[in-house]
């Protein structure tokens, strides 16, 4: 797999029936790796080991209906009370972040009212603070370390 703009991580990984498959530490199972996956799972243990996340705080790939069609994000963070402190949307590689990764992402945010947002294709990362009273975004250099 392709060298991503992330630090470097260790990861688990299995080959069974000839396609290699690598441990989701949120799921509790081995996902087959795609080049989506390969980026999800190294903004995963960022999040965790740079950014201090705690891992039941994480989710990842769940259902969300959004103009009655069903949606999945990639990776949330809830607050400990719930509310959801960032939604983040990984594309592959080959993937350039666009308008369409923004829109996408803004798409998923009426719905879910987090308050960061972070698109990444493991190679570009974007940050964005949400602006609640002006309906817009704001960009950072980063996402903030959980602090509790």
């Amino acid at each position: 797999m392709q060298t991503l703009n992330f630090p470097k991580f260790t990861f688990r990984f299995k080959n069974s029936e000839n396609k290699i498959s690598i441990f989701d530490v949120i799921r509790k199972k081995f996902m087959i790796l795609q080049p989506e996956e390969w980026v999800r799972q190294h903004c995963v243990h960022y999040l965790i080991e740079n950014k201090h996340y705690p891992k039941s705080l994480i989710n990842v790939e769940k259902e969300i209906i959004i103009n009655k069609l069903s949606k999945r994000y990639d990776i949330v963070v809830f607050n400990s009370d719930g509310s959801i402190h960032l939604i983040v949307e990984c594309k592959s590689p080959k993937i350039p972040i666009d308008q369409n990764a923004f829109d996408q992402i803004a798409r998923y945010n009426l719905e879910l009212n987090a308050t960061y947002l972070m698109i990444t294709n493991g190679l570009n990362h974007y940050y964005c603070q949400m602006d609640f009273k002006t309906h817009k975004y704001n960009f950072l250099k980063d996402i903030p370390n959980y602090n509790q």
